[in-house]
C-alpha cells in the first residue's frame, strides 16, 4: 500500500479545508454532505456520542452558530492507498483559554467523493499553558 500518494493527499487536504470552512461558518448543508449518509457513521464530540448519519444531522441542525471560530495547529493528513485517509489536528478557541481541542477524522472515497465515516472531537487542558 502506498502512503501519501501526492494527488490523493491533495484531494483530502482540499476536502478537509472545505470542511473547516463549513465548520467555522456553520454551513450545515456542506457539513452534512461531507459525512457519509450511513447508520455506521459515528461522531464523538465534546459532549455527545452520535451514532449514525441521522443523529449527526440532528446535532448539526440544533447546534448554535456562535463561537465556532478556531485556529488549527499541527494538522496531519495521511492517505493510505487511493481511498482511505486520516486527518488529525489540534485547535484553539479564543473563548477557551488554557484548553486545546483535538479532532480526528477518518475519510473514505465514495462514488460521490470523500466522506467522513468516523470523527472524534475532544478538549483537554492545554499542557503548554502549565509551563
Amino acid at each position: 500500500m502506498e502512503i501519501d500518494i501526492p494527488h490523493v493527499k491533495a484531494e483530502v487536504e482540499a476536502v478537509f479545508a472545505e470542511y473547516e470552512t463549513a465548520l467555522v461558518g456553520n454551513d450545515v448543508a456542506v457539513l452534512d454532505r461531507l459525512f457519509l449518509d450511513a447508520p455506521t457513521t459515528i461522531r464523538y464530540g465534546g459532549g455527545e456520542n452520535l451514532y449514525g448519519y441521522a443523529e449527526i444531522m440532528a446535532f448539526r441542525a440544533a447546534r448554535s452558530p456562535a463561537g465556532l471560530a478556531r485556529r488549527l495547529e499541527r494538522t496531519v493528513i495521511t492517505t493510505y492507498g487511493h481511498d482511505f485517509a486520516v486527518a488529525a489536528t489540534l485547535f484553539r478557541r479564543d473563548g477557551a483559554p488554557g484548553k486545546v481541542g483535538r479532532q480526528m477524522q477518518t475519510w473514505v472515497r465514495t462514488p460521490e467523493g470523500w466522506r467522513v465515516v468516523a470523527a472524534h472531537v475532544s478538549v483537554v487542558d492545554d499542557p503548554e499553558a502549565a509551563r
